[in-house]
């Protein structure tokens, strides 16, 4: 399959799964398709506010596999699919990925080459506030060439985490 129509297929995917997610409350991070031998392996990645848990993962592969197969997208040779959750190591690169990481500490490459680490504040559909060093630093979109997401093993607790903690007390 050639790399155009391989985008077109993904695209299609992409486009027919849309709606379906949705109604589950998941938005459609990723479509990858891979070759794999004889067979392809269509891994789609799905996030929504709060993170995606085990059996709503499950769930989305059961809508994704209807969806498919009713669908002529994916042609007739066989294909593995694999339905995860955003990984950490996704660039963010939608206001939403800058919203769902609120209190997180981000690496931020800029435009102009320059780079700062710092936690997320908030953000809305122009710009994120980040803490840099303890000082604020409003950045819009524009200017970040690219986003990760650090990996923290000792992250500091955030009224949003005591919350959580709480009603896991109370259950």
């Amino acid at each position: 399959m050639s790399s155009a129509n391989q985008d077109a297929t993904r695209d299609q995917i992409e486009a027919e799964l849309d709606d379906p997610l949705r109604a589950l409350g998941l938005d459609i991070e990723a479509v990858e398709i891979t070759p794999a031998g004889k067979r392809r392996i269509l891994r789609v990645a799905v996030d929504k506010d709060g993170g995606v848990t085990l059996d709503e993962v499950a769930e989305a592969t059961r809508e994704v596999n209807r969806v498919l197969d009713g669908s002529a997208v994916m042609g007739e040779q066989p294909y593995t699919l694999e339905v995860t959750s955003r990984g950490v190591d996704r660039p963010l690169t939608l206001p939403r990925h800058w919203r769902r990481n609120a209190g997180r500490l981000v690496k931020v490459t800029f435009t102009d080459g320059s780079s700062a680490t710092g936690r997320v504040l908030e953000s809305d559909d122009e710009r994120v506030a980040l803490d840099v060093s303890g000082v604020r630093k409003d950045v819009a979109y524009a200017e970040v060439k690219k986003a990760l997401v650090q990996v923290e093993f000792n992250r500091p607790k955030s009224e949003q985490d005591h919350d959580t903690d709480d009603e896991a007390g109370e259950a």
